[in-house]
């Protein structure tokens, strides 16, 4: 297959998830979904996949991603690549698969247990399109050429002792920081609030700590993202809420909680369901440092209007481009160049 055609079938895809006339469909899969991964509800995985449809498999973005790179029309040696995906947030695993289509390569997908539905789903439909794609599902990834795991930092591991003599990208445990400087408005806050609680906060682009000036007032945050309180009616979400909300009373931990999300000191960056860490920088210097400190455990930073140089607008964690790879790591180069 040509990598026009290969575009093309993506684009195809992205159409039928944009499509009103599929809304039934998509309605089946987000409720089948749901009966596997609770934490998938409907609203979440419809949202997931117009995310898909709209960011990745727009047709114009798709051509201008794949021009960065010398992408063989029709490769002379084509490669097996194994990805084991994780399944977090619904269809998170799609992108992985997606870089390796588009770069001529057979796909071998190892789906996670709490997403194989919604990923089985995708690509059948996908086939369904287009049958010549190389793209299967699998238990085992003995035969691969290459493989792209995400998962834990003990399960890195693993990977990385398994697949030694194999080229691979492992990735591990990563989060996402917010800076905040004072100077944030109402509607700065809301976008903000969103890059929390969507998704219950489950993806490595969710924001799951603060860097805020010293003594810094979180009255106004919290008085703008009262309206996305009715996460605190997802019974997992509440769970970890009122877990962690005991943990930090009998404690006596100090924190601040507006009955649905608490925000607590301190210096690590992977945060509880339901709580976002906040620690204050001095100045300028002291927050890069900080930065700095923990750069290769940060998946993405925002900011207001991003105003610290590499971070993101407030609103826009949860809506990577096609070229904002996991980890910093150019999926499509590495696969470019087996």
């Amino acid at each position: 297959m040509t990598l026009e055609a290969r575009i093309k079938a993506f684009a195809q895809l992205g159409s039928f998830l944009l499509d009103e006339k599929n809304k039934e469909e998509i309605e089946l899969w987000a409720d089948k979904a749901f009966h596997q991964n609770n934490w998938f509800t409907p609203e979440n995985t419809k949202k997931a996949l117009q995310s898909i449809g709209s960011y990745f498999l727009n047709y114009d973005s798709l051509n201008q991603w794949t021009g960065f790179y010398n992408i063989p029309d029709k490769p002379q040696k084509t490669f097996s690549i194994g990805v084991i995906m994780a399944g977090n947030i619904p269809a998170v695993g799609f992108h992985d698969l997606l870089t390796i289509v588009l770069s001529g390569h057979g796909c071998v997908c190892k789906l996670s247990s709490q997403d194989s539905f919604l990923m089985t789903a995708l690509i059948n439909k996908l086939l369904e399109i287009e049958p010549n794609l190389e793209i299967r599902i699998a238990d085992k990834l003995n035969e691969v050429d290459a493989l792209i795991a995400t998962g834990s930092d003990n399960s890195a591991r693993y990977f990385e002792y398994y697949f030694r003599n194999k080229p691979h990208i492992i990735r591990q445990n990563r989060s996402s920081v917010a800076i905040l400087n004072g100077e944030e408005s109402e509607e700065d806050f809301l976008k903000l609030g969103y890059d929390i609680t969507d998704y219950f906060g489950l993806g490595c682009r969710n924001i799951s700590k603060f860097y805020v000036p010293e003594n810094y007032d979180f009255i106004r945050f919290y008085d703008t993202i009262e309206p996305l309180g009715d996460i605190f009616y997802h019974n997992k979400y509440k769970n970890n809420y009122d877990y962690n909300k005991s943990i930090y009373l009998v404690n006596k931990v100090h924190h601040y909680d507006n009955g649905f999300l608490i925000l607590t000191p301190h210096e690590n960056l992977v945060s509880p369901i339901s709580v976002i860490f906040y620690e204050p920088y001095k100045s300028l210097e002291d927050l890069q440092a900080k930065i700095s400190l923990n750069q290769n455990k940060i998946q993405c930073i925002v900011s207001k209007n991003s105003w610290y140089e590499g971070s993101q607008c407030f609103g826009d964690a949860q809506k990577p481009k096609l070229w904002d790879y996991a980890d910093g790591i150019d999926t499509m180069a590495f696969l470019l160049n087996l």
